[in-house]
């Protein structure tokens, strides 16, 4: 009995925590992630900065993730069962693979960018257009798609012992080469692409030019932008990372089911989900031209409600002139 009691105890102090976990990472990723947009289209330049479009589509994508994603996953490790019905058991899982891909995609695509613009900064400057961007944001969302694809059907609702649970229903060999197709195209190869191009870009910048003080004012600006998405991509693959190494051992080594692979299971996808509330923090430790958005659009919201504060003031006043008259 005393056993029995402990037990739900230690289950609903875990779940406390979970649900609390799952709170911060909803709360920053969704009023950081907003921020950024808000920034981004306050400043004008989505027309001008190829970047910026690359940027928006980050935020896009984490924000997405953040909103139809988060708040049902926590469900999953607080709840005794699945209790949203076998649509959302499918789009919910189908949604967090698909900005998976299109963030990774996307910091595939901006670490391309960056490379040309500093490698290559006149020739590359026909290619680097808005309306390329936007074509190549439209290519990888599209493939994000087809990748992702899949698991709307990987993912269903099942009664085990009258217990309702939303799990993969697929058989093993399936699954296996949809997991690992997911890792390689969805981390590894991204990952490989990502540190050749900032390889190779750092190693321009410090070969080409000599050290860093020496560059010009136009490289140096570029550089900072770059040390700012580089810092970004770092975050994604570190996050990311034991979520794909759980289930490559799920699969290729020995991961039993027991309270502590239970507990890296839930420390993997915390990690992971994490990733889409951090990118607006490093954009407000690393960028300038963020943290000044950022303090424009607080001092805005600021000045509205003060606005809104003494016509509340001026109504009431006037109101109570009315009636004493």
């Amino acid at each position: 009995m005393n056993d029995s009691v402990s037990n739900f105890s230690t289950w609903k102090a875990e779940s406390a925590l979970v649900c609390v976990g799952f709170a911060v990472i909803f709360l920053l990723g969704t009023v950081g992630n907003s921020l950024v947009l808000a920034v981004l289209f306050r400043s004008g330049q989505m027309n001008t900065k190829t970047t910026n479009l690359f940027i928006l589509n980050l935020a896009i994508a984490d924000l997405c993730f953040i909103v139809f994603c988060v708040p049902f996953q926590a469900t999953i490790y607080t709840l005794d069962e699945w209790v949203f019905g076998p649509a959302v058991c499918k789009v919910v899982h189908f949604i967090i693979f698909l900005t998976m891909y299109a963030s990774i995609f996307t910091l595939t695509a901006v670490s391309l960018d960056r490379y040309l613009a500093i490698c290559y900064p006149l020739r590359s400057r026909e290619m680097r257009t808005p309306k390329n961007a936007l074509t190549s944001i439209g290519l990888l969302w599209a493939l994000a798609l087809v990748f992702s694809g899949p698991y709307l059907s990987y993912f269903s609702q099942m009664d085990l012992a009258g217990t309702v649970v939303c799990i993969p229903t697929w058989e093993s060999k399936p699954r296996i080469i949809m997991d690992m197709c997911t890792f390689v195209f969805g981390y590894l190869v991204p990952v490989l692409v990502l540190g050749l191009t900032y390889a190779r870009t750092i190693r321009y910048l410090w070969t080409s030019v000599g050290p860093l003080k020496d560059m010009s004012e136009s490289r140096r600006a570029k550089w900072k932008v770059s040390k700012m998405i580089i810092i970004v991509a770092a975050l994604f693959c570190l996050c990311w990372l034991p979520h794909h190494l759980v289930i490559l051992c799920m699969w290729v080594g020995r991961f039993p089911l027991n309270y502590t692979t239970y507990v890296l299971r839930i420390l993997s996808h915390f990690v992971a989900y994490a990733n889409s509330c951090l990118n607006p923090i490093v954009y407000a430790l690393v960028s300038k031209h963020f943290r000044k958005g950022f303090r424009k659009v607080f001092s805005c919201s600021l000045k509205r409600r003060e606005v809104n504060k003494v016509h509340v003031q001026a109504v009431n006043m006037v109101s109570s002139i009315d009636v004493s008259n």
